[in-house]
């Protein structure tokens, strides 16, 4: 409370005052106008305000109009408001301009009387209509009002001139201070003078006012209005901090508060939990609810919680609402130990009967998801729907994704886009993120990606971090007319570097498989490093990854481990993916792995574990168990276990159960099935004789990609098997089955053309080409064709050395033919055509145990003879499979 001194003097103008405290302070600067500084920075005076700042003689104050005004201020700082008015109301209205200023305090404050700023300002502008000792203080006041724009209009420049006539009344106040604030940046009507503003904070900073020092250090500090200077930003912030101590010392709870503010994250003096903390106890200690509430906050964030807990408890018992709420929050999410949901929503409770909408929030968010125990619905979004009533933003925002994207609620979008845009004008940023995402996909609203885009931009821009996710996969979509992929990685490393685990896989991932698939090691670190952090989906990436050897060396242990731990997870494609891991370590010889995926229901993994016992692979031959697992494969709808059924009772001559297990791999869409059962109705093996059903089965199933459907009906259009001869079909479906890799149907083709019998035209060269292809690939049948026609030499220059060579490689192999052309050769070589051929057969076994080069010369030798290369020559060659 300022003190007014009697005293009797005539002020200089203000004109005259000006200049000469401008020559005062401003460090050598000459003063070469007669205009005050005022009137460099601002518009003059409004002619209606002439008389706040005119001259003259002071007001005539006796001493005991004195004595009534200090009685009057002794029983304001006692609290005794209505007998100080009853001492200034004869002085106000005899206008005596002290008694004016002290009653336009009462009512600026509110003391004693309702606070009336309106009245305050008409009361402090009579108290400076005349010249007072009481003129500075009520002009400063006043100031501040214009420049709050409380009881009276905003109006800077008002505030300039007043400020200027405070300050040459030399108070030891804020005059300074708050002409400073306006002078750095500017107002309606006043110019900027950063130079000024700096030298008026130094002026007060000198006199250890605590404001300038605050000033002074924001203004040096990185983003500040002044150079830059971290070291000096730090000197005035630590100097500011002494006052305040000082300040606290005496026991200013404002200094303390201000003093945990320092400490606090955004502090001038950088984050310091355990100094921050202090002062807020400090308050608390004092009396200061709200200290306490932020001491228990403070203090479990940085990880105090029990003692943070208590703090929490003991403002809330004493009323104090932010604290119930910040109480039932840390009840609900504690950082070790159990939730406490009963002791929680009672404080939440407590809150929102006493009004905090917040409280409101906390627990209707809990009760919708789950949290900490608690679980209701219906009652959840009712105490959202109360909160959305006020305009609360997070309310908003959270119906918004209820309506919009939660499986438990019929979906409402446009219900869903009302709730986002409301809180998106509200400035939530994840509500701009939804309402991004819903133009973007044309949900509650007509599909805009524009206007989507420039949403998730905002909401990126306000940090979130799922918007910079959604808006980089836009721009890294291949598909959509904006696609940007350096845009859409910049913003996905963003997000990822903003704790988003989620934009971290979708990064990795587009390295390793998506457009930015240039870079698979840095894909394959980025999902490492997700997986670990718990993304499940990036544990199914990096699974297939190693299943694939894309970005890594192939292991299928190490995706099998991811996959196992990705299951673990709950991600709905692990499960199909580890059975594929499973199966390939199957196929390896880990039978253990297959087993594993046919017991947990795959129905690949069954079937392959059915046809292992079929054939022996990996395991003893077991009919009945191969039976077994196939039928539990077909009977869960997978075709290929229908197809080995089938296959199985054929050759088993079960033929009426083994074409219904083919029809029903047929209807599942199991090309080889089909093939196999066009086949049969082709050739009427095991099944009646149905041969247009049979073309039409094969041509489906060779159009769909079957090999071997293809080369039967090459052979049924080159041969005239249930067709007419064709030969354009049939080297179609030939080269169809060869350049899928079927080295027979190059071999078959060969033959057809190097001997031109069936529907396809002769034509040596290009059949020597195909068989000799085929032949180096290892196939017996070409190998046999081939050597026999070397023998022969009527389609191809004879050569007796290179046909014993492809001989003895076709029957090394087993071909059946081979080997009985050799016999022949043998036994004719002998004279003993009549003889016995096993007998030939086991010679040529003897010469095959024996060394391969000494093997190949005996048969060189053996085929000079003439008789020996016809008999051999006889023998038809045929082009196994």
């Amino acid at each position: 409370m300022e003190r007014l001194t009697n005293g009797t003097r005539r002020l200089p103008s203000l004109r005259l005052t000006a200049a000469i405290t401008l020559s005062a302070w401003l460090a050598g600067c000459a003063v070469t106008s007669d205009e005050p500084p005022s009137g460099e920075h601002a518009r003059a005076v409004p002619e209606q305000y002439a008389a706040w700042f005119a001259g003259g003689l002071e007001a005539d104050i006796d001493s005991s109009d004195w004595s009534r005004i200090n009685r009057a201020q002794e029983l304001i700082d006692e609290g005794r408001y209505n007998e100080a008015i009853d001492y200034l109301q004869p002085l106000v209205n005899r206008d005596v301009p002290p008694a004016y200023y002290e009653m336009a305090k009462l009512y600026d404050q509110g003391l004693g009387i309702e606070e009336n700023p309106a009245e305050a300002a008409r009361l402090y502008g009579l108290a400076i209509e005349r010249p007072s000792s009481v003129r500075g203080h009520a002009s400063l006041n006043l100031a501040r009002l214009y420049l709050e724009g409380r009881g009276v209009e905003r109006n800077d420049v008002l505030a300039y001139h007043l400020l200027w006539q405070a300050k040459e009344a030399d108070l030891e106040r804020t005059a300074e201070v708050l002409l400073a604030d306006l002078l750095a940046e500017g107002g309606e009507g006043v110019e900027a003078d950063p130079d000024l503003a700096r030298q008026l904070y130094e002026q007060a900073a000198a006199q250890g006012q605590q404001q300038a020092l605050q000033a002074l250090a924001e203004a040096h500090a990185p983003g500040g209005w002044l150079e830059e200077d971290p070291a000096q930003a730090m000197d005035y912030a630590q100097r500011h901090a002494e006052v305040l101590q000082q300040q606290a010392s005496a026991g200013d709870v404002n200094a303390m508060l201000q003093l945990a503010s320092l400490y606090s994250a955004d502090g001038l003096l950088g984050d310091q939990p355990s100094q921050r903390i202090h002062w807020l106890q400090q308050a608390a200690q004092a009396g200061d609810l709200d200290a306490l509430a932020g001491a228990g906050r403070d203090m479990i964030e940085v990880g105090e919680y029990r003692q943070g807990i208590e703090l929490l408890a003991d403002a809330a018992r004493q009323g104090h609402v932010d604290a119930m709420t910040y109480l039932g929050q840390a009840l609900l999410e504690p950082e070790s130990g159990q939730p406490q949901p009963v002791q929680a929503e009672r404080w939440l409770r407590e809150a929102i009967n006493a009004g905090s909408v917040d409280a409101q929030v906390i627990l209707g968010r809990a009760l919708v998801e789950g949290q900490g125990g608690l679980n209701d619905l219906p009652r959840g979004m009712g105490l959202l729907e109360q909160a959305a009533e006020h305009d609360h933003p997070l309310a908003l925002a959270q119906l918004g994704s209820l309506y919009l994207d939660d499986e438990r609620i019929a979906g409402q979008p446009y219900i869903a886009v009302d709730y986002l845009e409301r809180s998106h004008e509200l400035g939530h940023p994840w509500a701009t993120q939804q309402l991004g995402a819903a133009y973007l996909e044309g949900r509650g609203v007509p599909q805009d990606p524009a206007r989507g885009e420039e949403l998730l931009r905002q909401a990126a821009e306000h940090g979130q971090s799922g918007a910079m996710r959604l808006l980089g996969e836009a721009y890294l979509d291949e598909e959509n007319p904006n696609f940007q992929p350096s845009r859409g990685e910049e913003l996905l490393r963003q997000a990822a570097q903003a704790g988003d685990t989620t934009a971290m896989t979708q990064l990795g991932e587009a390295y390793l498989e998506g457009p930015l698939r240039e870079d698979p090691t840095q894909g394959i670190q980025l999902l490492t490093q997700a997986a670990q952090q718990g993304d499940a989906y990036a544990m199914v990436v990096l699974g297939r990854a190693y299943r694939n050897g894309n970005g890594v060396e192939r292991d299928l242990n190490e995706a099998n481990r991811w996959l196992t731990l990705a299951q673990q997870a709950g991600h709905e494609s692990a499960d199909d993916a580890l059975t594929y891991v499973q199966r390939d370590l199957g196929a390896q010889g880990n039978i253990e792995a297959l087993v594993a995926a046919a017991e947990d229901g795959h129905p690949g993994a069954m079937a392959d574990l059915g046809r292992a016992f079929l054939d022996g692979e990996g395991v003893q031959r077991d009919q009945q168990q191969a039976e077994y697992w196939l039928d539990r494969a077909h009977q869960a709808g997978h075709a290929g276990a229908a197809a080995s059924l089938g296959r199985m009772y054929m050759d088993r001559g079960d033929s009426e159960r083994g074409i219904d297990y083919l029809e029903a791999a047929v209807a599942r869409g199991h090309a080889g099935a089909r093939s196999d059962l066009g086949e049969a109705y082709l050739t009427g093996d095991h099944v009646e004789l149905d041969t247009e059903r049979g073309i039409e089965l094969l041509t489906a199933a060779a159009e769909s990609g079957a090999t071997h459907a293809a080369f039967v009906l090459g052979e049924a259009y080159q041969h005239g098997n249930g067709v007419e001869q064709d030969a354009e079909q049939a080297e179609r479906w030939y080269r169809q089955a060869s350049d899928a890799g079927a080295d027979y149907a190059r071999a078959a083709l060969g033959l057809a053309l190097i001997r031109g019998e069936g529907a396809i035209d002769q034509d040596v060269e290009q059949g020597h080409e195909l068989l000799l292809d085929a032949a180096e690939q290892g196939h017996p049948g070409a190998q046999a064709s081939l050597g026999r026609e070397y023998l022969r030499g009527e389609n191809i220059e004879a050569d007796p050395e290179r046909g014993a060579d492809y001989l003895y490689q076709a029957a090394s192999q087993g071909h059946s033919s081979a080997r009985l052309a050799l016999a022949e050769a043998y036994l004719s070589s002998r004279g003993l055509e009549q003889a016995n051929q096993q007998q030939a057969l086991l010679w040529l076994d003897d010469v095959f145990e024996s060394e391969g080069q000494l093997a190949i010369e005996t048969l060189r030798q053996l085929l000079t003879d003439e008789e020996a290369i016809a008999a051999a020559s006889e023998v038809e060659v045929e082009a196994e499979e």
